[in-house]
């Protein structure tokens, strides 16, 4: 790698670091419901959402009644997405004459986008209507995106109340979470992204004509523009175009590209300020971001040494004398106007935050290129995760980081003044090992039936990482793909389907749980033999403990998958 790639990685990182404080106290205003620069514009448009729904601000939620609001609204959601994916051939803005999708890849599709996965088995520009696209994916961009953060506002409650069964509203966080945070930002981010270039039109397509004489093109538009900017500062990633983030209508230029990385990292990066923020001491959040920070740096890293170093098998073949050296990396796969580095550092970030959305074909990644982006979905999307979803699963990983300390050294484990007793680790351990299990177990499926294998398309270790990334990123709610299985079959949209739908509310429902527990326990004065939380040691200890959950549960996956692929690549 040169000194200019170097920059380039810092330089984003910087940028990203940047903006924690000011969006994340601006994100600590919005859900504490104080005044904001917007207030004056949308506290009338909150209140007329308000009464026509019949919520009281006032009304709050203990865990299971949020629990329940937050199951039941996205299970609307997916009903009322699957019916429009099943009949848009019936409706309007459909000039293309798209046919409605099949019963299975219809049901995937609607779990998919209610999840935050944006897990695609089909091509968007010729599967899905624009009216879909509008009503359907985009709506769900939003509302999957306000969900996840809802839920951290929920847990950090519980974290930060004491003696109280509330949790707060899920409807009046939902709300506050669209109207003063995604829809302003996505409003800024469209616009930057039609100055540069990307397409924001009704039109379904535009003729283009060719250089050759009396020869033209239909290309496929639409609303690209506004579903882009939602689909990466929601962290989903769902493509409007079967090529995604790849495709020019969707990211024309490379600043385009900064700035959908920056999209991506913004909110779940600045999340871990408003967390400080709400418990009334920002160190607990920037130890947490340190966290974050240094798990997903270590990772990038490796892909983009991984990238940079180019491919072996191609270089052995080179002859000496020929001076043909592979100054780009491993190209194969990529735009050559992002290069191999950039590349490597968009499929980090994006499998990092659970956007998913790709640059580059993961499945034409080096080995360890591609085994990096696997370990940063199965350490459980924590570093930094996506939207609310990934800092409440951190800060699961800081209970255990604490309760193991505790026991180490014969203390009662506490975490912000509050006991961490057998209750929460039982929803701990139900958080963190439901996610390996289901991966595994599905993986170890699809490998094992012939519906399964019917799907993969390399043989030997490079086919195994085909389908464990699979439902590694569904089981993550993830939704990027190495891009070389053929997922959309009756098998993999059901089995897919399944996987993402537990992987979401199969673990809200304990975060919640925990939530309410931590916020019915008393709050205990900080004494001599407190646990530091915000000191180097501790950041360390909860790095540590992230690592070795992810390695004791992938390892012997990854051992005959990218592992042995790698070895096989260079010889040994």
């Amino acid at each position: 790698m040169m000194m200019r790639e170097w920059l380039q990685i810092a330089g984003f990182f910087g940028l990203v670091l940047l903006l924690v404080k000011p969006l994340g106290s601006y994100m600590a205003k919005v859900y504490a419901g104080e005044t904001t620069l917007l207030s004056s514009f949308l506290r009338p448009v909150e209140k007329t959402f308000y009464h026509l729904a019949g919520i009281s601000q006032d009304d709050e939620m203990t865990w299971k009644e949020y629990s329940l609001a937050v199951i039941l609204f996205n299970l609307a959601g997916i009903l009322f997405l699957y019916l429009i994916l099943r009949i848009q051939h019936l409706l309007p803005f459909n000039n293309a004459g798209i046919p409605g999708l099949s019963p299975d890849l219809a049901f995937n599709a609607a779990v998919s986008f209610v999840t935050n996965t944006n897990w695609q088995a089909f091509s968007g520009e010729r599967s899905i209507s624009l009216l879909t696209q509008m009503i359907g994916f985009t709506v769900q961009n939003f509302l999957s995106a306000a969900t996840g953060m809802a839920v951290l506002v929920a847990f950090i409650r519980g974290l930060n109340r004491k003696q109280t069964i509330n949790l707060g509203n899920f409807w009046v966080d939902l709300t506050r979470g669209v109207l003063y945070i995604l829809i302003p930002l996505s409003i800024l981010l469209s616009i930057f992204l039609i100055w540069s270039g990307s397409v924001q039109t009704l039109s379904p397509t535009i003729t283009v004509h060719t250089l050759e004489e009396n020869r033209s093109q239909l290309v496929s538009t639409g609303p690209v523009a506004s579903q882009v900017a939602i689909k990466h500062l929601g962290t989903n990633g769902g493509g409007f175009f079967n090529a995604n983030a790849a495709h020019p209508f969707e990211n024309p230029t490379p600043l385009s590209n900064l700035m959908l990385m920056l999209a991506q990292t913004a909110i779940p990066f600045s999340l871990t300020y408003t967390y400080g923020k709400m418990v009334g001491d920002t160190r607990q959040g920037w130890s947490i971001l340190a966290a974050m920070l240094i798990l997903l740096l270590a990772f990038a890293f490796l892909a983009c040494l991984s990238e940079a170093g180019g491919n072996p098998v191609i270089q052995n073949q080179i002859p000496a004398s020929s001076g043909i050296l592979q100054t780009m990396g491993n190209m194969e796969g990529k735009e050559v106007r992002f290069g191999s580095i950039t590349s490597a550092l968009f499929a980090s970030i994006t499998t990092a935050t659970s956007t998913g959305a790709v640059i580059s074909t993961h499945d034409s990644f080096t080995p360890l290129g591609g085994m990096a982006a696997l370990i940063l979905m199965q350490l459980g999307e924590v570093a930094p995760g996506g939207v609310g979803s990934g800092l409440y699963g951190m800060l699961v990983f800081v209970l255990v980081a604490v309760f193991v300390a505790g026991l180490m050294v014969g203390r009662t484990p506490e975490y912000l003044g509050k006991k961490i007793e057998p209750f929460e680790m039982k929803m701990a351990a139900l958080l963190i090992l439901i996610m390996p299990i289901l991966v595994l177990s599905f993986t170890a499926l699809a490998i094992s039936t012939p519906a399964g294998r019917a799907g993969i398309t390399n043989p030997g270790p490079h086919g195994f990482s085909q389908v464990l990334y699979a439902f590694t990123s569904q089981g993550n709610n993830n939704g990027s793909a190495f891009a070389g299985l053929n997922a959309n079959s009756v098998f993999y949209n059901y089995l897919g389907a399944v996987a993402m739908f537990i992987s979401r509310f199969w673990l809200i429902v304990p975060t919640l749980a925990l939530a309410g527990s931590l916020a019915e326990k008393k709050k205990i004065p900080v004494g001599a033999g407190t646990l530091p939380t915000t000191s180097p040691l501790f950041i360390g200890w909860l790095v540590l403990i992230v690592l070795v959950v992810g390695a004791l549960n992938f390892l012997p996956a990854l051992a005959i998958g990218p592992i042995i692929e790698h070895l096989q690549m260079t010889g040994f």
